[in-house]
């Protein structure tokens, strides 16, 4: 018998009972979700446990969801039993005011650079991370960029309009240029041209 959703849920419920929060399956992909302040444990249960045995961190990063009040961010695990060829995925939701969250880089050694890209881009804290700095980005920024915390682009902007990039458009440049829906004098074919 191999490792099913169903095992999963019995054995962590078992396990965790009410810290569990919740459990989602779409397209043959199984979620669960826990308190943040236990995500070390929950981990650590996945990664020690003989039926489990997640032992490899696919990707760890996070997502911000600015409606939902003292939850705005969560932090994805993907995990993933090579053995078995099960997949996890691990959710833990934190307010933006408090982005603590506690490392997983004693764990699995893949989180140490994930987490620094999270953080980076998103930042999350990661208690006990050994070198939580930015990877990417410059150390001024005093701004994530993956939060959505900008407006959009105003549409209404000429320099982006699809004309500048020789796709047509209604400034008049390039052959689709049209003028009261008639074509420019200069677009149309000279007597005896063929029409292309």
């Amino acid at each position: 018998m191999g490792l099913t959703h169903e095992i999963i849920k019995q054995k962590l419920t078992e396990k965790f009972g009410d810290a569990i929060l919740n459990w989602d399956e779409q397209f043959g992909f199984l979620s669960v979700e826990t308190a943040k302040e236990i995500n070390l444990k929950v981990l650590q249960f996945l990664y020690d446990d003989e039926t489990f045995a997640f032992k490899f961190m696919t990707d760890l990063t996070a997502v911000h969801y600015p409606n939902q009040v003292g939850k705005e961010l969560a932090v994805v695990y993907h995990l993933h039993n090579l053995a078995a060829n099960v997949r996890l995925r691990y959710k833990v939701f934190t307010s933006i005011e408090n982005t603590d969250v506690y490392t997983a880089s004693q764990l699995f050694s893949a989180a140490n650079w994930m987490e620094r890209e999270t953080f980076d881009f998103f930042g999350i804290n990661f208690v006990g991370h050994p070198n939580l700095k930015r990877v990417l980005n410059v150390d001024e920024m005093d701004y994530f960029p993956m939060r959505k915390e900008f407006p959009l682009e105003d549409q209404t902007r000429i320099d982006k309009d699809d004309e500048m990039f020789g796709r047509g458009g209604t400034l008049g440049y390039g052959r689709e240029k049209a003028i009261g829906g008639t074509i420019a004098e200069d677009e149309k074919p000279n007597e005896g041209s063929e029409v292309l």
